[in-house]
């Protein structure tokens, strides 16, 4: 496989996993990377990344999921032997049974890649959201801290 496919691959895995409020395994694609987040604060690794989603994604009881939808788009991917970067676009969509559905962020990705072992793995991942609906379904902390 092509490495921008492969990393392509990672970026849509993000976004398949975050929706199925499987937070394990989403913080199992940045056990070896940080996430840099709207503040500029860093975690990294596994556990961090898994508390800092714990501590911030909504998940509902009788789906087990964030009830939302991430679309990600516009993937601009320049690979460099065994470094790569990704530039990107996102869109959260959320609906519930008293909220319509309705897009709730919109922002950009800045992906940095690294090979290892023959493997394409995340290495940074910096979340730039510029846009704002109501983020009150999604989050447990307050959106002004984002914003």
């Amino acid at each position: 496989m092509q490495p921008e496919r492969e990393i392509e691959n990672l970026i849509y895995r993000y976004a398949e996993l975050i929706d199925a409020g499987d937070l394990e395994a989403v913080a199992a694609l940045f056990t070896h990377a940080s996430i840099v987040a709207p503040d500029g604060s860093q975690c990294r690794g596994y556990d961090a990344v898994l508390a800092m989603y714990r501590d911030a994604t909504r998940i509902y009881p009788d789906s087990a999921t964030p009830c939302t939808q991430h679309l990600t788009s516009n993937l601009l991917i320049e690979v460099d032997e065994d470094r790569a970067s990704a530039d990107s676009r996102f869109t959260v969509f959320q609906a519930l049974p008293d909220f319509p559905l309705q897009a709730i962020i919109a922002g950009r990705y800045r992906d940095r890649f690294e090979r290892v072992a023959g493997c394409w793995r995340f290495a940074q991942r910096e979340i730039q959201p510029q846009l704002f609906g109501d983020l009150s379904r999604h989050l447990l902390f307050d959106a002004d801290r984002i914003k």
